[in-house]
């Protein structure tokens, strides 16, 4: 297939805007950029997609979400509202989770990838829980996203807070969606798995270190990080650590780990993760919602920490998340100078495209360039003012929207044209999440009513 009539975005570094050129695609892959005319010429019998003056650019990558969280859009808490994040946890996530089933589990990863797909988010890391609904659970999601035609690097959180039983569990549906994976099952190479874990302050010692055991050396961990103060409070009453430093002993951080949120983590600890090679994940939107407080996004980045873009389940505009990290540095800091631009760039692309890389390694991914991944998306937007390379992360902060998205294409397949989604029926997935969502619903306010 020839992409024709467009402007190309490659994100390579250093990055470069192209005119003049087309896009040939072969078996996945980019197989070459050229002239356009030069293109048409030699290749008159390629499939050619017009993309009528649009920008043409990577596919986004959300470096943190989770699916089954997309049942909670528009629920209401049925007690008195959560006064800090722990209660958040307990009068919303959990009963949440407890009250999924395994249709629900397949549901909340459809709505969630038609999400993806409608706002050219082409790669996500996903971190799974459905207490209820733990034992194939991966394989459930891992055919939504084999159907939807996205990449994905899927995982189940384990935890001790639903019981020993269920823990065990979470460490068996790990192990074993790891070994399929690395089997090469279906998807073309696009599903890859990681190690959930859920927090430190649901995880005992014996259960981090059955985890670590469990898992291949060379797997790493998806954990959430100091995103409350009560994460480190809790760390150190069970175990005299800071929780960077209570992970680091049980030997769970590395280069294939991946950190989430870390908000409350000192300074020793960021020292650690620098360290250890492991990625962080800011999702500032949440922290927002949660009023947990602001990631130190700018210091981590000064120590080498490659700081990615997550969305922990909020909607898969990963243009807005880089608005709201760009925006929340300045008012937390009470300076308009913090957080340029270029630094959300380099958490959005740099590093969610270094990250996403250090799982499929087949071929480049998030840039496009020859034998690339042919990963990428259409973005319908007309700058008033000049666009360069170096002004580009600020026209994204300023005039991006998902709106503008109308093609999206991975592996070389195209999953939604000219705003038609064509391997998901959007129309008939959010009915049928509709009447699931009601007894889910129903279900979690008998959870919350019997703990309050």
């Amino acid at each position: 297939m020839l992409i024709t009539n467009g402007k190309i975005i490659t994100w390579e570094e250093p990055n470069r805007i192209l005119e003049g050129c087309a896009l040939r695609i072969s078996e996945g892959r980019i197989a070459e950029i050229s002239p356009q005319a030069e293109l048409l010429r030699r290749c008159p019998e390629d499939e050619q997609l017009d993309a009528n003056g649009q920008y043409i650019m990577p596919g986004n990558i959300c470096a943190h979400t989770h699916f089954y969280g997309a049942f909670a859009r528009g629920m209401a808490i049925p007690v008195s509202p959560a006064k800090d994040f722990p209660e958040i946890l307990q009068k919303l996530w959990w009963p949440l989770d407890r009250a999924l089933s395994m249709d629900d589990v397949r549901a909340s990863a459809e709505v969630m990838l038609v999400d993806a797909i409608r706002h050219g988010t082409t790669t996500l890391f996903d971190h799974h829980a459905s207490p209820n609904a733990i034992d194939g659970s991966l394989d459930v999601i891992a055919g939504v996203v084999d159907k939807a035609g996205v990449r994905a690097v899927l995982c189940y959180e384990v935890t001790d807070r639903d019981g020993e039983t269920k823990s065990k569990a979470g460490i068996e549906e790990n192990v074993r969606f790891i070994e399929r994976t690395r089997k090469n099952f279906s998807a073309e190479g696009r599903i890859a798995a990681t190690f959930g874990l859920h927090a430190s302050l649901t995880l005992s010692d014996e259960t981090l270190d059955a985890c670590r055991q469990a898992a291949p050396n060379d797997i790493g961990f998806h954990i959430h990080v100091a995103e409350s103060e009560a994460d480190e409070y809790d760390s150190l009453a069970k175990s005299g650590l800071r929780v960077v430093d209570r992970l680091y002993r049980r030997h769970l951080l590395g280069k294939h780990s991946i950190l989430v949120h870390c908000v409350h983590v000192d300074m020793r600890e960021a020292n650690i993760i620098a360290e250890s090679g492991a990625w962080v994940a800011h999702q500032p939107r949440s922290n927002m919602n949660n009023g947990v407080g602001v990631t130190p996004v700018e210091s981590f980045m000064r120590l080498g920490i490659p700081v990615c873009l997550g969305t922990d389940g909020f909607s898969h505009t990963m243009w807005q998340e880089w608005k709201a990290a760009y925006l929340v540095q300045k008012l937390w800091h009470l300076d308009s100078r913090r957080m340029p631009a270029s630094d959300v760039a380099a958490m959005g692309i740099t590093n969610n495209t270094a990250l996403a890389g250090s799982f499929f390694r087949d071929a480049p991914i998030g840039k496009l360039v020859e034998g690339a991944f042919a990963d990428l998306i259409f973005v319908d937007y007309h700058p008033f003012t000049p666009l360069s390379t170096e002004n580009l992360p600020w026209h994204i902060v300023f005039g991006f929207h998902e709106s503008m998205v109308t093609t999206t294409i991975v592996a070389g397949k195209v999953l939604m044209k000219d705003r038609k989604l064509l391997t998901m029926d959007e129309e008939a997935v959010t009915a049928h999440a509709r009447e699931l969502a009601k007894k889910t619903w129903m279900r979690y306010e008998q959870n919350v009513k019997q703990q309050f």
